[in-house]
């Protein structure tokens, strides 16, 4: 490996606009993990029901596949927050202090417009299934507005946190990619 990211965790120092992103990062990866150990209790439940006892499942699968998607969304902030994303640091290896800061600038500028157009197409994507009350078209029918709740609340999270981390790298709390200057 070429270097080493001295990054582990993002940092917040004494703001409080930062410290407040991070915690509800920190909520959101917390609330993520239960979506996941979740959907490992009813899985277990579904094997149980299905092969020990020889029944049927209703709602199970359903449910799984619904905790597994809000996990994955809504655990971004977390994941982005403890820099856990792919990370190719060859290129700001290479650059000057200062081209790393410009290209660190634009890939968070960047990254900030994907997620916000996504932000925007979920919650309108939610809204009509909210506004039409969708139902799934399965036994258990359940509201569609509920588990696609998290496409817009992940989405909304993720994009605070990555201008939490813009505003950290701006105010120099921060290093452009978490690279110590050589």
């Amino acid at each position: 490996m070429a270097g080493q990211s001295s990054a582990a965790i993002a940092r917040t120092g004494n703001n409080p606009f930062l410290r407040f992103v991070a915690a509800l990062s920190t909520l959101a990866g917390w609330c993520s993990a239960a979506m996941i150990v979740s959907a490992v209790a009813i899985t277990c439940q579904m094997i149980f029901i299905r092969f020990v006892l020889n029944g049927s499942t209703i709602w199970q699968t359903e449910a799984v596949i619904y905790l597994a998607i809000g996990a994955t969304l809504v655990g971004l902030p977390y994941v982005q927050r403890l820099r856990g994303h792919v990370n190719v640091d060859l290129v700001p290896l290479a650059l000057s202090k200062r081209l790393r800061f410009a290209l660190a600038v634009f890939t968070l500028s960047l990254s900030i417009i994907m997620v916000s157009i996504m932000l925007w197409y979920s919650y309108e994507f939610w809204h009509l299934t909210w506004e039409r009350n969708w139902r799934s078209d399965t036994v258990w029918g359940v509201r569609l507005w509920i588990p696609y709740l998290a496409l817009p609340f992940g989405f909304a999270l993720f994009l605070l946190q990555l201008v939490a981390d813009m505003v950290a790298m701006l105010l120099g709390i921060e290093k452009p990619f978490g690279l110590e200057d050589v």
